[in-house]
């Protein structure tokens, strides 16, 4: 069975002063980072959700949600609803903000469905965060929660026995972008890591 990728980038940024979708690092922009996470993880196919700018990528499915100002909620379900028509088993959450996960952490998530879970979340130290992957079965229980600036997070802590943590602490960070200095910071971490790269 298939599975999904679902890239939230649909926001304005407004502590960034900018979309983050938009923001480049590495000569790539933080969309096409997320694009390549989801596609080089595995996932097909790879669905861009926009909302404050258009993003066009080559190979990517772009849908447009026109309430994105309500928050990433309901980016999360314009995403699902794309995917209603297909024959995918399973949808991999991603956001745009968060440049620095790794594609191997979506190939986990991948890996834990395949062995049976239904309900996978990367893991950092211990602690959940992004991506998470949601079988098709449980997609009308995450719209139903998924409100304002929540997207599955109200979902997961309301079934937390169907979650399969997935520990991912040595694939990437999960570091978020929302200011100056986070993007400062994140593109320190990303310098570093290249520079390692044999």
């Amino acid at each position: 069975m298939r599975v999904a990728g679902i890239l939230l980038a649909a926001g304005e940024g407004t502590r960034l002063g900018r979309p983050k979708a938009l923001v480049e690092l590495g000569g790539r922009t933080f969309a096409e980072h997320g694009v390549a996470l989801l596609r080089d993880g595995g996932a097909d196919p790879v669905l861009v959700v926009t909302g404050a700018v258009p993003v066009t990528l080559p190979g990517v499915v772009t849908v447009h949600n026109p309430n994105w100002t309500t928050g990433m909620g309901s980016s999360l379900a314009t995403g699902l609803h794309a995917l209603a028509e297909t024959d995918v088993g399973a949808a991999i959450v991603a956001l745009a903000d968060q440049p620095l996960v790794g594609a191997e952490a979506v190939r986990r998530l991948i890996a834990a469905y395949v062995g049976g879970a239904s309900v996978a979340v990367a893991c950092y130290d211990g602690a959940q965060r992004n991506p998470v992957l949601i079988a098709r079965d449980y997609w009308p229980n995450v719209l139903q929660l998924a409100t304002g600036d929540t997207g599955a997070r109200p979902f997961l802590r309301a079934n937390a026995d169907l979650v399969t943590s997935v520990e991912c602490g040595d694939t990437g960070s999960p570091d978020d972008v929302d200011t100056d200095a986070d993007l400062e910071r994140v593109r320190a971490v990303a310098t570093v890591r290249s520079e390692e790269k044999p």
